[in-house]
């Protein structure tokens, strides 16, 4: 949906002329799927109708405006919603734009954004995953971010009070830095901080991740380091993904160690097969070490351009638990 000049212009009563009126537009993702979910140390399996899937749902506002000289101000409100209950955020814990909040200026010298930001390690990891970004089904998330699968990285995926400068993309290379403002009152050294690159070309994709997370913490621990690196192939018949996490603590023994493959098969013009793996090592103080594998498989179809439907089964299983089986079908539409 656009809404045209005409809004635009309307804003001039109010002190705001623009230079080049440029269309608002109005966009987003809704997916739902049912599922019967077993993860490894849950007492029991629970049926539900989940919200997301493959990807979580959202709606959003984006727009820009030509400032001349091949500069121009963007911004984006973009706020996640829970499809089953109609709820705001991904929980009652998010804000009002939970997904994206920044205005920024772009040019010749790339884009710097301010704002509550999408945590480039968090979008690195899709490129590298054959569920992309999913923090339902794709193991590599579920492992790095998703606490009920012991999440390796703390923070979410998402920073708040974030500064982030993005380069071109020059010969298939991209690179950014990102530093979330820990506003501690002198402590000026608190801030969440992330350097990245990826580069995709013809087939091949290549991921870099690394972040310092200070902002928050639990004592003991003082800071977080992690640091991802993937890279996947396209060889047509199928396109293999592979990936390492790492994540150490200060002020605390808190390690963990993550690798992950996975596979994508097209079987028809419209559908394609998935499967990924991920096996996770944490080792802690005082605590046993614990290991954690988990393990998609799925089918992936296309109705249309933005349709699509899939079927997912997953098997959870981590040091001392059961074994876990979830299944899922779900649906999801882009607009």
């Amino acid at each position: 949906m656009r809404f045209g000049a005409g809004l635009l212009a309307a804003s001039v009563s109010c002190g705001v002329v623009a230079q080049e009126a440029t269309p608002i537009q109005l966009y987003g993702l809704i997916g739902a799927y049912g599922a019967k979910i077993e993860r490894s140390g849950d007492p029991k399996a629970v049926t539900l109708v989940g919200h997301g899937g493959l990807t979580t749902s959202y709606i959003g506002v984006r727009g820009s405006e030509s400032l001349g000289g091949g500069y121009k101000v963007l911004f984006a409100l973009e706020s996640f919603f829970q499809t089953d209950t109609g709820g705001q955020g991904r929980s009652t814990n998010d804000p009002l734009f939970s997904r994206n909040a920044y205005v920024g200026i772009e040019g010749g010298f790339g884009r710097v954004t301010v704002g509550r930001q999408t945590n480039p390690t968090y979008i690195n990891m899709g490129m590298v995953s054959p569920f992309g970004i999913s923090v339902v089904f794709s193991p590599l998330v579920l492992h790095s971010f998703v606490a009920s699968y012991n999440g390796a990285l703390i923070g979410d995926t998402v920073w708040n009070n974030a500064l982030q400068y993005t380069t071109p993309r020059t010969n298939g290379l991209l690179a950014n830095v990102i530093v979330g403002a820990g506003e501690t009152a002198g402590s000026a050294g608190t801030a969440n901080v992330g350097l990245h690159a990826n580069y995709v070309k013809g087939a091949f994709t290549a991921v870099l991740s690394a972040q310092r997370f200070r902002v928050p913490v639990t004592a003991p621990l003082t800071q977080q380091k992690g640091y991802l690196l993937g890279a996947a192939y396209d060889f047509k018949v199928a396109k293999l993904h592979g990936a390492m996490v790492r994540s150490s603590a200060d002020g605390t023994v808190n390690e963990t160690r993550t690798r992950d493959v996975g596979i994508k098969v097209p079987v028809t013009a419209q559908g394609a097969l998935l499967a990924e793996f991920a096996h996770t090592r944490r080792t802690r103080a005082v605590l046993p070490e614990n290991v954690r594998k988990t393990m998609s498989f799925g089918y992936d179809h296309f109705l249309s351009k933005r349709t699509d439907v899939y079927a997912v089964y997953m098997r959870d299983k981590q040091t001392g638990f059961d074994g876990g089986n979830s299944v899922a079908l779900g649906l999801r539409h882009a607009f």
